[in-house]
Order: structure tokens, then sequence, then C-alpha cells
């Protein structure tokens, strides 16, 4: 049985380094808003033969510095580019290098678009977040209320697996502010849809952890909190590894051999389910046993 508890400690100094460094890198402005944040150009153009896969119209486009592009098939040979605000100079460039891969091309339109998540929803989104985590706290009291009574209050089941998401959350959300520093990579709609599907796989992982906890707590009353915290983790331990690793192969394939425009969302999600899993062991479980330390000092 492997004392995950007993090296606590190294991990919560880990998980410190790794989120002060994604701080830094939130701070000094690595998080670069892609089109849906700040607005852009819409081409929307016809190919006079067959529609080419979008994979090979974005390669086709990728040397031209449009940002993060974004291609939507429209009807049967029409497709609509999304990317940064360009001049008339890159829009001709654009449409030669389409007639130069794919042969006869039309524009159908240009223009230049808004952003299509405003203040107000980026405002809306964070309240719902905040929202959310309140919620997950009120429920998981809710649940545990049965082991109140013991070494910890049920609610504290519930911070502690906020504590877990926020890690997650802040070491994605720093992984790519440290892309977009380095590599000038750009956030959009996707990206914000992985954050909330991290969440809800991170929450269903620690819950697992937790939900056994409170069964030993139940039953196994001759065993230290400590003894029973790092039982549980050990116990489903192999099931979350499992898990993860199997989810893990689809995300994988699909991030090597799925189109461009889903590549960084894969990225996310990938790094999301490694912190979900590592948070779930090392960060929330032995956060339980730190709180009732810290008030037993008190």
């Amino acid at each position: 049985m492997y004392n995950v508890i007993g090296t606590s400690k190294i991990w919560f100094i880990i998980s410190m380094i790794l989120i002060a460094v994604s701080i830094y890198f939130i701070s000094v402005g690595g998080l670069k808003l892609g089109i849906d944040f700040t607005g852009g150009s819409l081409l929307q153009v016809q190919f006079d033969q067959e529609r080419p896969a979008i994979q090979d119209i974005e390669t086709t486009l990728g040397n031209l510095g449009l940002g993060n592009t974004l291609v939507q098939p429209v009807e049967e040979k029409e497709v609509i580019i999304r990317m940064k605000d360009i001049s008339n100079d890159t829009r001709q460039e654009i449409l030669n290098q389409l007639e130069n891969k794919f042969g006869i091309v039309s524009e159908v339109s240009f223009e230049n678009v808004g952003p299509t998540i405003g203040k107000e929803l980026q405002r809306k989104a964070i309240l719902a977040i905040i929202i959310v985590m309140l919620a997950i706290i009120i429920y998981i009291s809710w649940a545990f209320r049965k082991v109140s009574a013991g070494p910890v209050p049920s609610y504290v089941f519930g911070v502690a697996a906020i504590i877990a998401l926020a890690h997650d959350i802040i070491l994605v959300t720093g992984t790519f502010a440290f892309l977009g520093y380095w590599k000038q990579i750009e956030i959009g709609t996707l990206f914000v849809t992985a954050l909330l599907t991290i969440l809800g796989f991170s929450v269903h992982d620690t819950i697992v952890v937790f939900d056994r906890i409170r069964e030993n707590l139940l039953k196994s009353h001759d065993l230290e909190f400590k003894e029973i915290v790092n039982k549980a983790i050990n116990e489903t331990l192999i099931r979350s590894l499992n898990t993860s690793v199997t989810t893990l192969i689809v995300l994988v394939a699909l991030f090597l051999f799925g189109g461009e425009s889903i590549k960084y969302f894969m990225l996310a999600l990938i790094l999301g389910i490694i912190t979900g899993t590592y948070s779930s062991i090392f960060i929330a479980s032995p956060t339980l046993l730190f709180w009732k330390q810290s008030r037993r000092r008190s």
C-alpha cells in the first residue's frame, strides 16, 4: 500500500510551485484571447469542384499568420473561414493560396465581425462557475452529512473538492498562458468548453475517493483518520488510473490525428484529465487531513 498521506507535503509543494508558475504566466499577459473574445474577419468562399477536407484547408492556410483559424463547412461546396482581422492584401493572398491548391475558388462574402464572447457573457460565465462551485459544496455537505460528526465536518469535503478543482483549472490555464507567451497560442470558446468539461471530470474523480473515505469512516472505527484516508486512496487508485488512461488514449489519438481546429481543445482536455486524476489523489484527500490537523493545533 502506497503511503500517499505520508508524502503529501511533497505533492503540495510540487503543486504550489506549478500554481506559482501558472499565475506568473497568466499575470504577464501570456493568455492570448482568440477571435471569439476579440472579434475578427469572416471570409466565406465557394469551391468550383468538390469541397476539400477541412484539415487540408487549415493546413494550406497555416503559414499565413491568421491566428487561431476556424474553418466551418457551409452548404455543399462552401466554407466560412473565421480568423483575426486581416487586410485586403491578406484576403487576396488567402484566395490565391486556396486556388493554387484546390482549383477555382469564388469569394461569397467578407466582413469584419465582433467577438462571440462579449464582456457580459464573460461576466455571466464567471458568475455561473462561482454558483456551480457553491452548489458543489452544498450538495457534498448534504451527501456526506452522516459523517459530519466524525473527524471533519461534511462541508470540508466540499471545500476540499473545490480546492482540487481550482488547482486543476489554474494549472490548465497556466499551461495555455505559457503556450501563449512562448508560441502565441490563442484561446477561444473551445477552451472555455474544455474548462467546464474538466470541472465535471475532476469533481467526479474526487467524489469517488471521498465516497470510499465515507464508507471507511462508517465501518473502520479502529483506524486513525489518516489511515482511513490513505486506505481509501489506495482502494480507488487503480480504478481512477484505469478510467483516466482509457480516456487519455482516445484524447491523444484525436490530438494527433484530428483536425487542427480541435488540436488545442484536445490538449486542454488531456491536461485536465491528468491534473484531475493527480488532484483527486494527492490534493483533495490530503486536504481533509490537513484541515483536521490545523483544527487540532488551534
